[in-house]
Parts: C-alpha cells; sequence; structure tokens
C-alpha cells in the first residue's frame, strides 16, 4: 500500500477516522468518500514543488513566483510544439464516476484541443449534485471562473473556487460555500489534484485569465454520458437532472466549443 488512507466521515456531528477497510465495509459507497489506495499520480516532468512547512510560509506572489520558475521553461516548450501557447483560453471538465478532470485549450485562430487529462486524487460524496451545506457532495453542473475566484494562498497549495452555488443551485435553493479544485489529496466537497499537478493547472487557468479570458467553463458531470451508462442510471432519483447536463455534454461533443449555459424555469439551457 503507498499510504495509510483515513476518511472523514460525519456521524451525529462527530468527526470519526476510520481505517480504510473498516469505512468500505462501512459504506457501498466508499469510492466516491475517497480515492483508491491504488490511485497513480500522473507524473509532470517539473521540479517538485517545496516541502509544505516552507510552502506555508511563502507568500502569494512568492508562491507564483516559485511556480514560474520551476514550471514556465518546459511548459512553454510543450505548448510550443503542439501549437499552444500559455494565455491562450482554457475549458475545464470534470468526470466524478471515473475521478478524471480535463484540460482544454483554444488557439487564437483554431478550435479546442485537449491539452491533458489528469486523475483526480480525491473527491467526496457519491453521485449526483451537491444540495446543502455539510453534505460533502462535490457539485455537478455548469460553473465558471473568473480571477476573483483564485486563491494562490490556499491551505491546500494553491485553489480556485469554481463558483458554486450558481444561478441553478440558487433556483433549487441549493447552499454551499468554498468549493475549489484544489492541491493535496483530500478533500470535502472538493476536487483535489495533488500539489504538483494543481500547479500547472492553475498556471494554465490563471494565464488565460490575465490574457483576456472573461471566464473559465468548469463542467462537472457525473459520468461520461453514454447511451448505456445512462440506461443504467435511469432509475436513478436524479435521472432527469442528468439528462438535463447530458445537454450540455453533448453540445460539447457534437460541436467542440463549450456552450454557454443558463438558466430557464429552473432547467439548463445552452446556446
Amino acid at each position: 500500500m503507498r499510504r495509510v488512507v483515513w476518511a472523514l466521515l460525519l456521524l451525529g456531528g462527530i468527526a470519526c477516522a476510520w481505517d480504510l477497510d473498516v469505512f468500505r465495509a462501512f459504506s457501498p459507497h466508499a469510492r466516491f468518500l475517497m480515492r483508491e489506495l491504488t490511485f497513480i499520480p500522473i507524473k509532470l516532468p517539473y521540479a517538485p514543488p517545496p516541502e509544505p512547512d516552507a510552502w506555508k510560509k511563502l507568500s502569494a506572489p512568492r508562491r507564483l513566483e516559485d511556480v514560474r520558475s520551476r514550471l514556465l521553461p518546459l511548459l512553454t516548450q510543450e505548448l510550443n510544439a503542439r501549437g499552444l501557447k500559455l494565455g491562450n483560453q482554457v475549458f475545464i471538465r470534470l468526470f466524478k464516476e471515473s475521478y478524471e478532470l480535463e484540460l482544454w485549450m483554444k488557439p487564437a485562430r483554431d478550435g479546442w484541443s485537449l491539452f491533458r487529462k489528469y486523475p483526480v486524487a480525491c473527491l467526496s460524496g457519491v453521485l449526483g449534485p451537491k444540495q446543502r451545506e455539510g453534505d460533502m457532495q462535490a457539485p455537478e453542473g455548469f460553473y465558471t471562473v473568473a480571477s476573483k475566484q483564485l486563491n494562490p494562498a490556499s491551505r491546500y497549495h494553491l485553489a480556485f473556487n469554481i463558483g458554486y452555488p450558481n444561478a441553478y443551485d440558487l433556483h433549487h435553493k441549493r447552499t454551499g460555500t468554498h468549493i475549489m479544485v484544489h492541491g493535496d489529496e483530500a478533500s470535502v466537497g472538493c476536487y483535489a489534484m495533488t500539489d504538483p499537478v494543481i500547479e500547472e493547472i492553475y498556471l494554465l487557468v490563471s494565464s488565460a485569465l490575465e490574457n483576456g479570458q472573461r471566464e473559465v467553463p468548469v463542467h462537472s458531470f457525473p459520468f461520461r454520458f453514454t447511451d448505456e451508462r445512462m440506461a443504467q442510471a435511469q432509475n436513478s432519483p436524479w435521472f432527469s437532472f442528468w439528462q438535463n447536463l447530458r445537454e450540455g455534454f453533448d453540445a460539447f461533443e457534437q460541436r467542440h466549443m463549450p456552450p454557454q449555459a443558463s438558466v430557464r424555469d429552473g432547467k439548463y439551457v445552452f446556446r
């Protein structure tokens, strides 16, 4: 085993730490409340971040300076080789069931291309949307990240807020705050990516925003929408919600252009 993993449960208002095997026996949904021991982080070519104790002592500007000095030479080289550059527009898709984050980029004159697919180190909850503060659920839906949502001073290395609750969530009276994509390997409601991975994601997102992209779309899905997977989900109480999400998923799959999502009569609509 790579490490000892502890799951955090809220039982009767008391936080309890459980051994992995005990927790799995307790919950049939354990794999959605913690990442499997078999998680293998993606190997990126950069020098590793400073140790956590040293990182915490750095101011936000010093953190960003450190990230740029370690990542930019090799990242710029890879982007150039793929016809991309730092500051190109960015689009993110998250898939809870498969623990994946896709980062897409768009050169000025061309269509969107998949830059990298990252494994999510940890997310909490089960398939289905976040409904209230403290339910440990990672959200599902269509969100956006603006510059004000970046947090280089995060306790979880680097982070950005995905914008939950959005207009759809507010219409359905859903509550919750501070839902992030961040570093580290533990999370309650957020998407933990590990410290080395969040550095690359954060640098690409922040550079796109600095270069004029007003908002970075972040689309969070329970799974990849196929006819077969939807047939398996037809008895779920969230089936109609997922059908609505699939409209936005299919719009990108068909046109390779992130759809603009808005809310009408309590449903997502796309253009």
